[in-house]
C-alpha cells in the first residue's frame, strides 16, 4: 500500500474523514501514519527501529484512539527506544499480566471439574469475593506478596476460623495455576512464607442420642406430620447407621434384591454405595435387616421417576437439613450424624461384637496401612447378624 503525498500534521477534521484506502504520515517525526483499508477499516501504526530491526507497531484504531492519543503513544514509544527499552516486550509484558481476581477466576474454572462436591465450586469464590478480593483482588498476580495473603487471612480467622484455613488452601491454589501458566514465579501463600500464628483446636463432636432413646425418637419421627420420604430416610439412616447423605441420595438401582423379588416381595437384600458418594472413596456394601426392607416397601410408594428412593416432593434428593431440622424441631438435642454413634455405643456396650466389625459397618478403616492391605474382607455376613440385631433392639414397629 502506497504512502499517500499529503503535506503538514494529520489533524483530526482529516483522520474523521478520510475514507480512501492509502497511508497518511503524520509527519511530526515519530513515525506515526493512519492506515486505510480498502474495507474502509483505520489503524494507526507506528514505524520504528529497535535493536536495529525495522517494526511496526499498533497503536489501536480511530476513533477509539484519537489522533492525539495516537501521538501521545508514539512519542512515549520513541522515549522508550531512546533509552534501550523494547515497546514490544512492554507490551507483551503488560498483555500477560492479570489481576490476582482474574487469575482466581480461570483457575476456578479449570479447577471445578476437579472437585466432586459442588459445595466446594460455590464456596471457591464466594469465600474469595468475601475476604480475598477486596483487598488484593485488584493487584496483579506476580505482585501480590505473602504480607497481603497474611493480612487477609488473619482477618478472615477473626470472622470465619474454619473459612480461613480453607482460604490458605484455596488462594495457593490460585498462584500454583499462575506458575504453571507463567504469570507469576512464586506462590507466597505456603505455609512457611505466611508464618500463621497456631491456632488452637477445639475438637466438637456430633450431639449423640443416648441409644437407650433411639427407638423412641424414632416412633416420635414417624409419628409426626413429616413428608413420608423425609419420616422413612431417617429412619433408614439409623437402621443403617449410615451418613445422612449417602441415604438422601440413595438410589433403587444400589438396592440389591435376591434372584425373583424386589422392594415389595424381598426378605433380604443389600444396598450398595458407590465410592463417589463415601466419604472414604471406596464402595460400601451395606445388609438390610428386615426392618430397613420394610422401609424400602414403604418407600417404593414413593417412586416418582427420578430413581431415587427417598425423593423429595420435587422428585431431588432431601436438602441435607431436612432431617436434622426435623429431630430438632420434634425436642430431640442430637444430631442426625449423631446417630452412628449410638450405634457404636450399642455395639461397645451391649454386644460382643469386636471392634472391626462395628467400625466395618461406620465404613471406618481399621488398622494401619499393612493391616488394611492384608484385611481386604468387608466381614459382611457377619455385619448382617449385627445389623438385624441392631434393629431388633430397636424394636421399630413392633
Amino acid at each position: 500500500m502506497a504512502l499517500n503525498s499529503r503535506s503538514g500534521p494529520l489533524t483530526a477534521a482529516f483522520v474523521r474523514s478520510v475514507n480512501a484506502p492509502g497511508k497518511y504520515h503524520d509527519g511530526m517525526g515519530t513515525g506515526l501514519y493512519l492506515r486505510v483499508e480498502l474495507n474502509g477499516s483505520r489503524f494507526w501504526i507506528q514505524r520504528t527501529t529497535i535493536n536495529g530491526k525495522r517494526r511496526e507497531l499498533g497503536l489501536g484504531s480511530p476513533p477509539v484512539v484519537s489522533l492525539v492519543e495516537a501521538r501521545e503513544q508514539a512519542y512515549e514509544h520513541k522515549r522508550l527506544i531512546r533509552r534501550g527499552d523494547d515497546p514490544l516486550a512492554q507490551k507483551r509484558k503488560t498483555r500477560r499480566q492479570k489481576t490476582f481476581e482474574e487469575a482466581a477466576r480461570l483457575a476456578h474454572v479449570e479447577l471445578s471439574p476437579t472437585w466432586k462436591n459442588p459445595k466446594d465450586r460455590a464456596s471457591f469464590l464466594s469465600s474469595m469475593q468475601t475476604y480475598i478480593f477486596p483487598r488484593f483482588g485488584a493487584k496483579p498476580l506476580a505482585d501480590v506478596t505473602s504480607a497481603d495473603v497474611r493480612q487477609a487471612i488473619l482477618a478472615a480467622r477473626e470472622l470465619a476460623p474454619g473459612v480461613a484455613k480453607k482460604l490458605i488452601y484455596r488462594t495457593s491454589a490460585v498462584f500454583k495455576w499462575g506458575i504453571a501458566e507463567g504469570l507469576c514465579t512464586d506462590n507466597p501463600a505456603i505455609a512457611q512464607a505466611l508464618a500463621l500464628p497456631r491456632v488452637e483446636r477445639t475438637v466438637q463432636h456430633r450431639k449423640a442420642m443416648p441409644y437407650p432413646d433411639v427407638a423412641s425418637c424414632i416412633q416420635t419421627v414417624g409419628a409426626s406430620g413429616a413428608c413420608q420420604a423425609t419420616k422413612l430416610a431417617f429412619e433408614f439412616t439409623v437402621l443403617t447407621a449410615s451418613r445422612s447423605g449417602e441415604v438422601r441420595a440413595a438410589r433403587w438401582d444400589e438396592i440389591a434384591f435376591p434372584d425373583g423379588t424386589d422392594a415389595t416381595s424381598a426378605t433380604s437384600a443389600t444396598w450398595e454405595v458407590p465410592a463417589d458418594r463415601m466419604k472414604m472413596k471406596r464402595p460400601h456394601r451395606v445388609p438390610l435387616s428386615t426392618r430397613a426392607i420394610t422401609v424400602l416397601k414403604r418407600a417404593d410408594a414413593l417412586r416418582d421417576g427420578s430413581g431415587l428412593i427417598f425423593p423429595s416432593i420435587r422428585g431431588k434428593v432431601l436438602s441435607d437439613m431436612t432431617l436434622s431440622k426435623l429431630v430438632k424441631e420434634l425436642g430431640f438435642d442430637a444430631d442426625v450424624h449423631g446417630f452412628r454413634t449410638s450405634f457404636r455405643t450399642w455395639a461397645q456396650e451391649q454386644t460382643d461384637y469386636p471392634r472391626e466389625i462395628a467400625e466395618a459397618a461406620l465404613a471406618h478403616k481399621v488398622g494401619d496401612a499393612v493391616e488394611q492391605a492384608y484385611a481386604r474382607s468387608d466381614v459382611f455376613e457377619k455385619r448382617r447378624k449385627m445389623m438385624a440385631d441392631w434393629a431388633n433392639y430397636l424394636q421399630v414397629g413392633k
